[in-house]
Formats: C-alpha cells, structure tokens, sequence
C-alpha cells in the first residue's frame, strides 16, 4: 500500500511539473519595469530576517533554560 501511495504521488508531482508552460510572468515583468520589485524583495529580506532573529533568541532561550534544568 505504501509503494501505491509513493507512487501516485510521485506521478502526481511529474504531471504537474509538465503541466506548467513556459510563459512570460506579467507581474514580475511589470514589477521589474517599474522598480517596485526592489520593495518586493526587500520585504522578503526583513520578514527573514526577523524570523531568524526570533529563532535564534528562542534557541538563546531554550538554552537558558535548559541549563537551569
């Protein structure tokens, strides 16, 4: 039953990787031509950021904690 699952999924994920054409993506070309796709990617960046400055005072945290343990 396992190799049934394992298998249609993997032909799931094959058929829709041909399934995708190559088109032109209109939003990235009209955000490119515009200069906006700088905010875009510098929102990404902060958001990341963030994250990984969260993780890492939880993991400070956890240590912490640990220690006292």
């Amino acid at each position: 039953m396992k190799k049934l699952t394992l298998m249609l999924m993997l032909l799931l994920s094959f058929a829709t990787a041909f399934a995708q054409q190559n088109q032109p993506v209109e939003m990235a070309d009209a955000l490119r031509g515009s200069g906006k796709i700088y905010v875009v990617v510098c929102t990404i960046v902060i958001v990341f950021i963030g994250l990984a400055i969260y993780l890492f005072s939880i993991d400070r945290r956890l240590k912490k904690i640990e220690k006292n343990n």
